[in-house]
């Protein structure tokens, strides 16, 4: 099962969201992540978020969506608003869509009304936690049933990013 998590620049809340499901996953099962215009770096701020939750920062970094051209995966997954009213590449073909929408912790960090450290840390670990409990509802779905009918896999999915 490969899932690709989609966001604009591809630098905190995709990387965050494919960082966290290879933690989690069961064997077999691999997250990716990309950006419709990627940033080209990671945001430090969500390297350091993964560092505090255990999870390894190996190997991310900002990718185009392009890469995937021919990934084909499963599951694609937008993450920010951006990119749930941009059109998915054309090759990801037959994969199930949803969007799972989450703040921008990283934008509390910028310009005349940044917060403090700690509340920007304390804002990437809530949105941790928010991909980390609906990863964990998705994994708790009965997949290989929805899978049959992608319709309800679709409407699953959407409704775990409700949570």
């Amino acid at each position: 099962m490969k899932i690709l998590f989609l966001c604009t620049h591809n630098s905190c809340r995709s990387i965050l969201s494919e960082a966290l499901f290879n933690h989690i996953a069961p064997k077999g099962w691999t997250a990716y992540s990309a950006g419709s215009f990627p940033s080209g770096e990671v945001n430090p701020l969500t390297l350091e978020a993964l560092v505090r939750a255990g999870v390894s920062t190996a190997g991310l970094r900002s990718k185009s969506s392009d890469e995937f051209e021919h990934l084909e995966p499963d599951i694609v997954i937008t993450v920010c608003d951006k990119a749930a009213g941009e059109a998915c590449p054309l090759y990801l073909g037959r994969a199930v869509r949803a969007h799972w929408g989450l703040n921008d912790p990283s934008e509390l960090a910028r310009g005349a009304a940044a917060l403090k450290t700690d509340q920007v840390a304390a804002a990437f670990d809530e949105c941790m936690a928010i991909i980390r409990q609906r990863i964990d509802t998705m994994l708790a779905l009965p997949l290989e049933v929805l899978a049959l009918n992608r319709d309800q896999l679709q409407a699953a999915l959407n409704g775990i990013g409700e949570l």
